[in-house]
């Protein structure tokens, strides 16, 4: 018989790809396709929901051309998370633009539970914030401000999801309306203790229960692609994660104590609690970070909505650089002790100040500030503010009785770039482990699929797989360290309005 291979679709914030994986881990192929990013209003953002399903359907195609479809056992999902798309069940078709986790627009109507006393009893049944970033107040702004979307829900006409649910129902031609226990967890409408949709937290939003899909484990039997083309027809989609408790299962981050850190737009830590979930008491999002055989695995998340996105910023935004690897040789030759700090909260801030009318700036530059500066300044605010995040992490895992991160494990895009590994390393005083396999989400999803599929028996068959390429030990003098960290504490302060 002929090798058999996973193909993991892995749909992000600014590009759709796919990539299939070997029984190793190992990727054999993989393609990708960018797509439109809409912004609407200030702290609006969106994306054509079709445009994603088209992008993810050809880089299926390219994959599975090149290896030869016969070669593939199943399909595994992983997605930018928070994401909301809500469709006609009888044609598959959007009924707006999704509304993607970086829009602020529902700022308002939080506030106004937040008023009404709500942030509470939301926190204690789904572990998160009363915030834009999740997706409930996204479906019932949806709802509310469609030309009619909100009678044909009550009449049942209408599906929601996060984009995990939208690329299965396309690829099951409307035969699978699913989600996986990760990804509701990020809705706000989900309770991740009694592990269903809550019908209280549905009635504050004013969502129909009739939008929502089923839940399943994070391996499991989510439906069989029928898409148009025939290539992926018949594939069994087996394994299916949002995108950061993907990356989570693909450092092999199993055991209770065990942190990863992705930089991919965002910046987003994880901290393995185990069985029993952590209360945060620094405005950390208790959530779920993996469910196989109905038994639940809880993490500890810090969000950042601005890591690789700066990068970006710094390259379409700036003209700064031409390409992404360019930053590194700049920030390598800035000036050590430039005091310019750039707080990037171009769409709010996240973990733990949670401010979404925070807005960015640089701050201490002078006239002799040059390119490198700014761009040593950029990179410098994704490590300081993992720094804010691992300490916060560490407050909540030793109140809850958990042993602090002795080290962080890295992946995303960002991390291929050896200055900002070693700056993570100087500025957070913590080890960093960059792993062989840096594709560690769209290895997550193949993960799940295979152990579905019998590939794999266990999660500690799978953590043996997991290999170290490169670590970063900290060398910053600590005088040094805490003058970075006082200068950033200062910005925030003033972007914060304290």
């Amino acid at each position: 018989m002929s090798e058999q291979f996973i193909l993991s679709i892995d749909q992000g914030t600014t590009s759709s790809r796919a990539l299939a994986f070997d029984k190793s881990g190992a990727v054999r192929a993989v393609a990708q396709e960018e797509f439109g990013q809409i912004f609407p209003a200030d702290g609006w953002v969106e994306h054509d929901a079709m445009e994603i399903w088209q992008t993810t359907l050809a880089c299926c195609e390219k994959v599975l051309a090149e290896l030869g479809a016969e070669n593939f056992a199943a399909i595994g999902i992983t997605n930018q998370r928070e994401t909301t798309v809500v469709w006609d069940r009888a044609t598959g078709t959007p009924i707006a633009n999704a509304i993607v986790w970086q829009d602020r627009r529902t700022a308002a109507i939080c506030d106004g539970l937040k008023a009404a006393g709500h942030e509470n009893m939301i926190t204690a049944k789904t572990g998160l914030l009363l915030d834009p970033y999740f997706s409930a107040s996204k479906v019932a702004w949806l709802l509310d401000n469609v030309e009619g979307a909100r009678a044909r829900a009550d009449k049942g006409e209408l599906a929601f999801g996060t984009i995990d649910s939208w690329l299965v129902w396309q690829l099951t031609g409307g035969e699978s309306h699913v989600s996986d226990a990760s990804n509701a967890a990020r809705t706000s409408l989900y309770n991740i203790y009694e592990q269903e949709w809550d019908a209280e937290l549905l009635a504050l939003f004013n969502v129909p229960a009739s939008l929502m899909p089923e839940v399943k484990d994070n391996a499991a039997d989510f439906g069989t692609a029928i898409a148009p083309g025939g290539a992926l027809g018949g594939l069994p989609i087996c394994g299916m994660a949002g995108d950061q408790q993907a990356a989570t299962i693909g450092q092999a981050c199993f055991q209770p104590g065990m942190i990863k850190s992705t930089y991919g737009t965002g910046c987003f830590v994880l901290a393995n609690t185990g069985d029993k979930p952590a209360a945060s008491q620094n405005k950390l999002l208790t959530t779920i970070g993996y469910r196989l055989n109905g038994q639940v695995s809880y993490a500890l998340e810090g969000s950042i909505f601005m890591a690789g996105a700066i990068v970006q910023w710094l390259r379409d935004g700036l003209g700064l650089v031409e390409k992404a690897s360019d930053t590194q040789s700049l920030a390598e030759a800035a000036n050590p002790d430039s005091p310019v700090v750039l707080v990037p909260a171009f769409t709010g801030l996240g973990a733990p100040h949670w401010d979404a009318e925070a807005r960015a700036a640089f701050f201490n530059m002078t006239r002799d500030t040059g390119k490198a500066d700014v761009v040593r300044a950029a990179l410098e605010s994704v490590s300081l503010q993992t720094d804010d995040l691992l300490r916060a992490i560490g407050d909540d895992m030793a109140a809850a009785g958990l042993d602090v991160p002795p080290r962080l494990r890295v992946d995303g895009g960002m991390v291929a770039n050896d200055w900002l590994c070693q700056n993570l390393a100087d500025i957070c005083n913590c080890p960093i482990d960059r792993p062989e396999i840096t594709e560690t989400t769209a290895l997550g999803a193949a993960m799940l699929a295979m152990l579905q599929i019998g590939w794999f028996d266990s999660l500690e068959d799978l953590a043996a797989g997991w290999a170290v390429e490169a670590q970063f030990t900290p060398s910053m003098v600590a005088d040094r360290r805490a003058r970075k960290q006082a200068a950033w504490q200062a910005a925030l302060a003033k972007v914060l309005g304290q």
